[in-house]
Order: structure tokens, then C-alpha cells, then sequence
């Protein structure tokens, strides 16, 4: 690559004009990437909603959820199969490897469910699951003055919010529904031998329009079209009804017999701090710019500043704004703190700005390759950039410093041959350490799952950076150097750190096993610190949202859990710790899309001081103590919100499998109490639903037969009863409106259901006559884990000693007096954390591996990588010494430290190694001779590229700002293990160097004892 050095020389104008345009190029690249929080990675997850009108969990269960289980558990690398069966609608979560081809799964699973013979009222919608399929927005709106803020809505700003790219979805909540209610008095509808179906399908059949073929003339074709209007809500009155089961009674008017009104029905209550709102949720794009997507959005509601109000419960943007301010003062930080090294060893202004033009220059050319792969500018690239700034001013660094004391050591002064020699001189050391540092991030591909996918934006960013910055230094760096330096001082006498250090050496090559047995004992001393680390996926991050959920029993009508909600939301007001509520009635639950009258849920957003896990204890007392009162059997839970990042993987699971519902309820419940009895545990669910009571209605078959009756009128005549129909859409009086019918009287009694009448041609028959009638206790859901019935209770860990934890929790769980046919699978997040860990120590030897082979090639020796290796051995100690005292726990982020630590640590080592090779082989100097040059001559870059490496991790260590401590971690590894290496390097290197290389040494000597 010396010829790059050679051409930049002789083209200075060139490459400053090709420096000029890549500038340009990298800034237009940096503002066209998308801002979000988090890589946006697709989940190998696909979920199928299945709905069923009208069925019970048992009906969802046997005619819909199990047909579609048995058809997709056959699809290929399908690794679990999870599906709940509610009241009308049944859930299928289907996960997959991480390099599934999920549009062809997405067609076979569409190909398949078209095969099934599903009920004729059913529906099946297939969907997928990604980062970017969370909300980024929850905005309560409010009306101005007189407006009409639902008609503003669906009139104006959806469409026009609809209308930004990046745009998904918008959905709005708490909206109330015009409806055309027709009432029917019960008695006059028997009288007259209807039901409201006859109805519906009559009212239909005045309202039609249809095409009926064509005219044709001699000159024109003209189409014809059937219709008959029921346009006004006086014309809807007359229609006339005829019974069909009962021809014998007379026809009457719709008006004679029902109240006809136009009235407001709401299906969910939404409210902010208390008052009456509408909730409105925004998703993007999978591939959109969040920050982008809020902006605009925000433009569009300002428009319409004089007709509606609102205040934002939850807003991603602003999240992901702070933490990317975070990580870009973090990345400045250390930029400046690297820079502060540089000049302390160099103690020259011109030497140190030419060793940092690479840190701007690196990164705007990985600006440009994450721009062309489509990468967003996330937590992990711009943690890679922060981490990355230290790293990349390591090959200027040797680069200037070599020709620095080159030009001051010659007589001659500066040329073009001199700074060509001098780069020339530590070209092999620089390629290689670069090329040893990429190689090393070769195997995060190979580390699969999440983790792979969510570190691989980390490791590009940090790949490409290093790239430029060799490109940099063999170019644009010797340019520099060659205009900065023409007036230098001469090169001072050695200073007392370098002879210090060369007496170090020569009593080190003295003492050869006390080196080796201390250095040995300082290593297995830091192992002895692992078990105080505590062993972790994630870091626990703190949360200032809480997401806190009300469940009533199954049974309660919406407006009773409206007053619940609001007697809690009175004790919100009263919290000075709460900032803001924003409250959803009865909305639609996100992870399943099911509607549940029954619940209730809360954003709360705190206030900045407040000790959140205190406050969640308090607020979910309070809650607990007024929900009793008004329903013993309601459950409470709060928590810190989802932010939709990866897993944590820092919870405990205990899943129950048994075809007995009772012994499995039972046995969910004794899990979950003997788990909120932990102290170490928080947040504790079951999934086991409650119980409601059952109205079961079995025909009885020779009954039936005698009388012409079939379940499917019986179905009707009773479903008649107890629910609305719904007639459709109809356009009366210019208004189109949804019309419903129901009766004036609601059934109140099981005796009421048994002395129904049932049309038939016999004439009308009593329920009971045919039917036998009794109430039962049935789950209010049914849920299975690749086929099995299973009950799933599960709980965040507190602490970060994860596998520890889950390993005592599972024990303590066996141990219990659980029913004899109920059998239990524990684990949880701690599982798939030792396999993460497990994938990163492979990856963590391959990298070796591969250090190895770069070596090997570029020293041609074999013995020379395995001295550089050595390096490496002494890495633990620091890096375990500062995750004491930094009380981080062994985590992911540390598994990638320790892996950068790999390409850091053998740079400084192939910076020496180097040196000492060319006194052996070019200078003709012995062993130790060589050494000691070495090491005089490499000290001063060795000791600028660790300092300035460390230098600018120390913010990214330092920061408390949440979203960057998934960096943290890694930072304090890299800087612990760098201290401790680099210090031991200088003298293990030689150490191991003359043990490698004994024979040779002992001749040296022999010879030196001849010659003397």
C-alpha cells in the first residue's frame, strides 16, 4: 500500500480535492440518515388473528384456533407455536429462526388457512412484528370552542397525516359512533311473529341497488340499474314486515312496533389528567425516519391549533432526539479528551490537529456506506461512532509520531523520500492492526438472533471508520505532515520515562519467570471477581414511563370499569410525583388487538428525582385498596413501559401444562404467589385467566327433530335476544349512519332464556321444551404452547445477577405442593442469555483465530502472532477490576468490549512486534539489542494510541443519560482492559519474544561471550 503514500505526495491537489468531495459526500450522507432509537430489525415473528363472532373461547378454540395450529405446526423451522382463544377471537403466534424468509412463510401460511374448513363468519388477517410496528406517538386531543373534533379528524387531519411517507397507521380512540337505534317493543314483535334477523334481512331488501344487464340500441349501449330507496328515516318507519314463520299474522309498520332515534354509542373511554379526550396512536413505516415522521406530524396538528387542543402522553422522537444528542456530546467529548492526549505526548499544536483530521474524516466516510446499506442513524451506530473516535486516530498517530521524530532525528530536513520512508517504516504495523481490528468484528455476523442483528449496525460503523482511517493515514496524513514539519526542533535526548523503561526491560528479560508468575497471579486474582459481577443480558435501564393495567372479572360491563378508572384517576391527581395520565377504557390491547370492557390502562409519565421502583410499590397499593372495594377479585398491575427495544432477557419464567383447567388455575395461582413472596422479583403475571359464569344451552336432538328445529334457529332465536343486530350502513335523510336493532327488554334470568319462543311450522315452541338449559363456570381464554393447555407465570428479576436468580426461583418452584397432574418448564431470559454468551465466546475464539491467520500472513512467521497473541491473556485483569468498581454486571455490551478489546490490545502489540522484527531482520541487531530499541522507540505511540483510545471512552463510561447503557459497559471493559494489557505488553511482549525465540537468544550470547 506504500504506493498510495507515494501517488497522495506527488498529487497533493488531487487528493485534497477527492478529500474535499468525500466531505461533502459524507455530510450529504449524515443528513440523509434516518433518525430512530434502535436498529430496525424485523422479529422472525408472525401472528395470525382469527375472529369468530359470536363464539366462546371454547368455540374459538375447537372450530378456529385448533385447525389453524395443526395446519402451521407443520411449516418448516417454525421453533414455537403460542395461541390464546378469547370470546370471539383467537391469537397465533408463530416464531421463527432469524433468517427465515418470512414473505414466502407469509404466503405458505395464507396458502394453508385457505385450505381449512374455518366457520363462514370467520376471518384470518396474518401479521408481522418489527421495532418499528410500536406506536411513536400517543396524543390526546381535546376540541376548541364549538368544533366538532371528531368530524376535524376524519375530515381533515388524518387524511392529511395519512398523507406523510413514513406514515403506517393512525388510529384514534374513545371516538363515539352515530347510530340509528331501533328499539323494538318484545310483546308486538311476538304478536306480529318477527325476529329481529326477519327484520334486518326485510329492512335490506328495501334498500337495494343493483346492476341488470345492458339496453342495447342501434347507436348506444345502455347500462340498467334495479333500485329501491329507503332515503329518509319517516320512509324507514313505513316500511312494511311480514312474518315468514308465521303467515297467519298480519303485516305491520317498523314505526308501530319500534322506537326509531338517532342516538351515540362509545365503545372505549379516553381520557388525559382526568378529562374527556381522544387517544390518537401513530405508527411509521418499518423503514421511516421517526424523528422525521414526528416532525411532520406535529406541523400538521399546529395547522389546526384554532379548532383543537392536545397534549402528548408518549413520544418516541423526543426520546430518541435526547439520546441522540447524548451519544453525539459523548462522541464530541471524547473526541476532544483523544485530541488532549495526543497534544500531551506530542506537545505540538500542527502534529496533533494532522493525528485528529482523521476523526471527522472517518466518519463522515462511514456516514456515506451506512447511507448506501440503508443503516439509521440509531443507539448503535453512534455508539460505534463514539467508541470508534478513540480508535481511529491510532494509525495517524503512529504514522505523525514516526515521521515526527524522523524529521528531527535528520539531518537533511523535510523531503517527499523522507516522509515516504518514515510511513513506509510502520505501514505493515498500522495495515495490519486495522485490518486485525476489522476482522475481529467478522464473527458478530455469525452470532445469530437478536443480539447478531442488533450489534451488526454497531460493528459496520465501527468497521468503516477504521477503513478510512488507514486510508487517511497512508494519505493525507504523510501530506500534512509533509508542509507542518519543515521548521521542527531536534530530537531531545531520551527522556526519563524511556530510559526508565528500557531498564525495565533489561531486568524483565532478567527475571523472566517472577514476571510471568506475578502477571499470572494478578489474572486468576480478577477471575476471582466474576462471581460479584452478577450475569445479565441488558442492564436493568430505569424508566420514566409506568404502564399500569386494571383488570376487572370478565364479566364487567364497560361503564362499571369507567367508574372504577375514575376514582383511581383521582388518586393519580393527587400524586406529585406524576407529571401526566393518559387513560384507556376498554380500548383495544396492543399485544393481542382484542377489545376488553373489563380493563383499563394507564400511561404515567414521573417526574424527573422520583426513585421509580419505590413509587410503582406505592402507586400499586393505592391502586389495589380502591379497586377491592369495588371488585375483590380485580387485578393490579404497573410497571415500567416497554420502550420496543431488544429483550432484556432479565426476567424468570415458570410455564404449566395440564389438560385440567381447575388443577392448572390452581397451580398458576400458587406460582404466582409463592414469586411475589421473592423480594428479588418484580412485576408478576399470570396468564391464567379467571373464571365467568356460562349460560350453556344443550339441544336436545329428538326434541328438536319432532318439532322441524335445528341448532342454527335456536342460535338465532337466542342470539335474537341478548345482543344487537346490526343492519349495516344505510343514507337517510343525507346522513349515512349505521343502523342497529335490539329490544326494549333485556333478559335478566336463566328462566327468561327457557321460556323463549321458537318459531316453527308446528307452531311456537318454549326453549326448554327442546333444550336443556344450565349455567356453568367456564375460562374466560384458552391458551396453548405448541398445542399443549399451558399457564405461563412470569416476573422481572430486580438485580443483575440474572442466571443466580432464575436458578433459586425454579428450585423453589419444584419444591412446591403442586397438583399431581400439572407438570412445570422454568426458566426464562437467563436461558437465552448463556446461549447469547455462549454464540459470543465462539465468536470471541474465531476472532482470535482470525487475528492468528492476519498475522501469520502479514509476518510470514508463525511464531511471531502467537508472541502478539499473548497480549491478550493479561486483558481480563483491568477490565474485570473496573466493572467492580464501576458495579456493571457481565453483560452483552461487555462480550462486545472484550471483542474489541481483541483488534485494540494486538495493536499495540504488532506496533512493538513490528519494531523489533525490523532491528532483527534489517538492522542486524540481536535479540535483546532489538528489543530494547523497540521498545524505547514505540513507547511514545504505544502509550498515545492506548491514552487516546481510553481518553475518549471515558464520557461514554461516565454517562448516566439513559440510552447509552448499552455502551456503558462496553466502555469500561475497553477501558480497564486496554490499562492493564497496555502496561503488562510493554514488558510481557519481550518477555515472551525471548522465550519464543530462546535458541537464537543463547547463541547471541555465546557469541558475545566469544567476542569479548
Amino acid at each position: 500500500m506504500n504506493f498510495l503514500t507515494r501517488f497522495s505526495l506527488k498529487n497533493v491537489v488531487a487528493v485534497f480535492i477527492v478529500s474535499f468531495l468525500l466531505i461533502l459526500a459524507g455530510l450529504y450522507s449524515f443528513s440523509k440518515l434516518k433518525i430512530d432509537l434502535l436498529p430496525n430489525i424485523e422479529f422472525p415473528q408472525l401472528s395470525i388473528e382469527a375472529t369468530y363472532p359470536g363464539a366462546s373461547p371454547d368455540d374459538v378454540n375447537e372450530s378456529v384456533t385448533s385447525k389453524i395450529e395443526d395446519q402451521v405446526k407443520g411449516i418448516e423451522g417454525v421453533k414455537s407455536v403460542q395461541s390464546v382463544s378469547y370470546e370471539n377471537v383467537g391469537i397465533i403466534n408463530l416464531e421463527f429462526p432469524f433468517n427465515t424468509d418470512l414473505d414466502k412463510v407469509e404466503q405458505q401460511i395464507n396458502s394453508s388457512i385457505k385450505e381449512l374448513d374455518l366457520p363462514e363468519s370467520s376471518n384470518v388477517d396474518v401479521n408481522r412484528f418489527s421495532f418499528g410496528s410500536f406506536p411513536i406517538f400517543n396524543i390526546s386531543l381535546f376540541a376548541k370552542d364549538d368544533a366538532n373534533l371528531e368530524k376535524v379528524l376524519n375530515d381533515e387531519v388524518i387524511p392529511e397525516l395519512n398523507k406523510i411517507q413514513g406514515i403506517n397507521s393512525v388510529s384514534v380512540g374513545g371516538v363515539k359512533e352515530d347510530l340509528l337505534q331501533i328499539t323494538v317493543d318484545k310483546e308486538k314483535a311476538a304478536q306480529a311473529g318477527l325476529t329481529l334477523d326477519e327484520m334486518k334481512e326485510q329492512i335490506n331488501q328495501k334498500a337495494v341497488s343493483f346492476p341488470a344487464g345492458t339496453l342495447n340500441g342501434k347507436e348506444l349501449q345502455i347500462p340498467v340499474r334495479v333500485e329501491e330507496k329507503v332515503a329518509t328515516i319517516d320512509a324507514l318507519k313505513k316500511i312494511q314486515l311480514k312474518s315468514t314463520m308465521n303467515p297467519e299474522a298480519k303485516p305491520v309498520k317498523l314505526g308501530d312496533i319500534a322506537k326509531v332515534e338517532a342516538v351515540t354509542d362509545q365503545g372505549e373511554y379516553t381520557r388525559y389528567d382526568d378529562k374527556d379526550a381522544l387517544s390518537m396512536a401513530i405508527t411509521k413505516k418499518q423503514d421511516a425516519n421517526t424523528v422525521e415522521v414526528a416532525s411532520e406530524t406535529m406541523k400538521i396538528l399546529k395547522k389546526y391549533d384554532n379548532q383543537l387542543d392536545y397534549e402528548i402522553g408518549f413520544d418516541s422522537a423526543d426520546g430518541i432526539e435526547k439520546s441522540v444528542e447524548t451519544l453525539v456530546r459523548e462522541g464530541l467529548l471524547g473526541a476532544l479528551f483523544a485530541s488532549l492526549a495526543v497534544l500531551i505526548f506530542l506537545r505540538n499544536f500542527r502534529a496533533t490537529i494532522i493525528a485528529i483530521i482523521s476523526i471527522p474524516l472517518s466518519l463522515l466516510v462511514s456516514a456515506i456506506f451506512l447511507n448506501q446499506l440503508d443503516i439509521s442513524l440509531n443507539i448503535m451506530t453512534l455508539g460505534g461512532m463514539a467508541v470508534a473516535v478513540g480508535r481511529v486516530v491510532d494509525d495517524s498517530i503512529v504514522v505523525i509520531e514516526n515521521i515526527f521524530r524522523r524529521v528531527r532525528r535528520s539531518e537533511e530536513g523535510m523531503s517527499n523520500e523522507l516522509v515516504e520512508s518514515s510511513t513506509k517504516e510502520i505501514l505493515k504495523a498500522i495495515t495490519s492492526s486495522t485490518i486485525t481490528t476489522v476482522v475481529v468484528f467478522l464473527p458478530i455476523g455469525f452470532v445469530g438472533g437478536i443480539t447478531g442483528e442488533f450489534f451488526l449496525p454497531f460493528a459496520l460503523t465501527v468497521v468503516f471508520s477504521l477503513l478510512a482511517s488507514l486510508l487517511v493515514a497512508i494519505t493525507i496524513v504523510p501530506i500534512l505532515a509533509k508542509f507542518a514539519f519543515k521548521k521542527v526542533p531536534p530530537e531531545e535526548k531520551e527522556g526519563k520515562l524511556q530510559r526508565g523503561y528500557a531498564k525495565a526491560i533489561a531486568w524483565s528479560l532478567n527475571h523472566k519467570i517472577k514476571i510471568l508468575i506475578l502477571s499470572f497471579i494478578l489474572l486468576f486474582s480478577s477471575f476471582a471477581l466474576v462471581p460479584s459481577l452478577g450475569f445479565t443480558f441488558i442492564p436493568n435501564e430505569e424508566q420514566k414511563m409506568l404502564q399500569a393495567n386494571v383488570q376487572l372479572p370478565a364479566s364487567t360491563s364497560l361503564e362499571k370499569t369507567n367508574d372504577v378508572s375514575l376514582k383511581i384517576e383521582k388518586m393519580f391527581a393527587d400524586q406529585n410525583e406524576i407529571s401526566d395520565v393518559t387513560t384507556e377504557v376498554g380500548s383495544r390491547d396492543f399485544s393481542t388487538g382484542v377489545k376488553r370492557p373489563n380493563q383499563v390502562g394507564y400511561f404515567l409519565n414521573v417526574k424527573e428525582g422520583v426513585n421509580v421502583d419505590t413509587f410503582i410499590d406505592k402507586v400499586q397499593k393505592k391502586m389495589e385498596s380502591i379497586t377491592k372495594e369495588e371488585s375483590p377479585k380485580a387485578t393490579v398491575n404497573v410497571q415500567e413501559a416497554s420502550t420496543g427495544g431488544p429483550p432484556t432477557n432479565n426476567n424468570v419464567t415458570v410455564d404449566l401444562y395440564s389438560s385440567n383447567l381447575d388443577d392448572l388455575q390452581k397451580a398458576a395461582k400458587q406460582v404466582e404467589n409463592h414469586l411475589n413472596k421473592d423480594k428479588r422479583l418484580k412485576y408478576v403475571t399470570n396468564n391464567f385467566s379467571d373464571k365467568q359464569k356460562q349460560l350453556v344451552v344443550e339441544v336436545d336432538p329428538d326434541k328438536a327433530a319432532e318439532y322441524g328445529v335445528s341448532g342454527f334457529q335456536l342460535l338465532g332465536t337466542i342470539s335474537d335476544q341478548t345482543k344487537p343486530v346490526s343492519v349495516g350502513d344505510l343514507k337517510l335523510d343525507s346522513t349515512k349512519r349505521a343502523v342497529q336493532l335490539s329490544y326494549d327488554k333485556d333478559l335478566s334470568s336463566v328462566k327468561e332464556i327457557k321460556d323463549l319462543q321458537v318459531f316453527t311450522e308446528r307452531g311456537p315452541v318454549l326453549v326448554k321444551d327442546i333444550a336443556d338449559v344450565r349455567t356453568i363456570d367456564t375460562f374466560t381464554s384458552i391458551q396453548k404452547l405448541n398445542g399443549k393447555v399451558f399457564a405461563r407465570v412470569e416476573a422481572d428479576i430486580k438485580g443483575d445477577d440474572v442466571q443466580a436468580v432464575t436458578k433459586d426461583v425454579v428450585n423453589g418452584v419444584k419444591k412446591l405442593d403442586l397438583p399431581k397432574d400439572v407438570s412445570l418448564d422454568g426458566g426464562g431470559g437467563s436461558d437465552e442469555t448463556v446461549e447469547v454468551f455462549q454464540s459470543l465466546g465462539l465468536a470471541i475464539l474465531t476472532a482470535i483465530g482470525l487475528v492468528y491467520l492476519t498475522m501469520l500472513v502479514t509476518f510470514g512467521k508463525a511464531r511471531i502472532p502467537f508472541i502478539i497473541l499473548s497480549s491478550l491473556i493479561f486483558v481480563p485483569i483491568g477490565s474485570l477490576v473496573g466493572l467492580v468498581i464501576a458495579k456493571e454486571p457481565l453483560s452483552v455490551s461487555v462480550m462486545i468490549g472484550f471483542l474489541m478489546l481483541i483488534g485494540i490490545v494486538t495493536t499495540n502489540a504488532i506496533v512493538l512486534v513490528d519494531r523489533i522484527t525490523q532491528n532483527c531482520e534489517q538492522k542486524g541487531m540481536t535479540i535483546r539489542e532489538s528489543l530494547i530499541e523497540a521498545g524505547k522507540t514505540r513507547l511514545r505511540p504505544i502509550l498515545m494510541t492506548a491514552f487516546a483510545t481510553i481518553a475518549a471512552l471515558i464520557p461514554l463510561a461516565l454517562t448516566t443519560s439513559s440510552g447509552t447503557l448499552i455502551s456503558k459497559g462496553l466502555a469500561i471493559t475497553v477501558i480497564g482492559g486496554l490499562t492493564s494489557s497496555t502496561l503488562l505488553t510493554l514488558i510481557i511482549i519481550p518477555v515472551v519474544y525471548e522465550l519464543f525465540f530462546a535458541r537464537q537468544v543463547k547463541r547471541e550470547k555465546q557469541l558475545e561471550k566469544e567476542t569479548t
